[in-house]
């Protein structure tokens, strides 16, 4: 696994030595950061179920301005602490879990990826969506990983699909939150 683009191409990241977590594919990566494009140049970015941060040092690489980095695993933490310090890119990690996170942040988004472990069900991930909502800025993208074969969760109704694309059996989504008239 690596960086595809950007300041930091072609580092390797370290994966933890677990099932429990599942690093996305650079192709996968590759693939929904060329559908984001530039846009996500001075992005603030949220990088949740983190893992081994790859799609957070990856937005990084591509010029976001700032990434917090959410995951409670242990390894994942220990090898994402790592990613992060190797590849000077900056970002915060937060050591806890993403309902946690979302409950008592003041942080503000552009951009936010939602790469959970697949067991995780539908419905826990609404609530989360529904807590991140208020994070997200006008016109921000949630970019959701799931499984090929899981329900597509229902988002918040600020938020539209934008795109939604099979990677194998990876389900990407890509959500923007509309901007609301006054």
């Amino acid at each position: 696994m690596r960086i595809i683009a950007g300041s930091a191409r072609g580092r390797r990241l370290k994966a933890p030595d677990t099932d429990a977590t599942r690093p996305a594919t650079d192709r996968v990566r590759e693939a929904v950061f060329s559908s984001i494009g530039s846009w996500v140049e001075d992005a603030d970015v949220a990088d949740l179920y983190a893992g081994t941060g790859s799609f957070g040092l990856e937005a990084l690489s591509r010029g976001a301005r700032s990434a917090v980095f959410v995951e409670n695993a242990r390894k994942a933490l220990t090898v994402l602490k790592d990613n992060i310090e190797t590849l000077g890119l900056g970002g915060t990690l937060v050591s806890g879990t993403v309902v946690d996170y979302l409950n008592r942040s003041k942080d503000q988004f552009d951009l936010v990826f939602m790469d959970p472990p697949w067991p995780l069900e539908t419905g826990q991930m609404e609530d989360e969506m529904a807590l991140l909502d208020p994070l997200l800025r006008p016109n921000g993208e949630v970019v959701v990983s799931r499984r090929h074969t899981d329900r597509v969760p229902d988002p918040p109704k600020t938020w539209r699909l934008a795109a939604e694309k099979l990677y194998g059996d990876t389900r990407i989504l890509r959500y923007e939150k509309v901007k609301q008239e006054q």
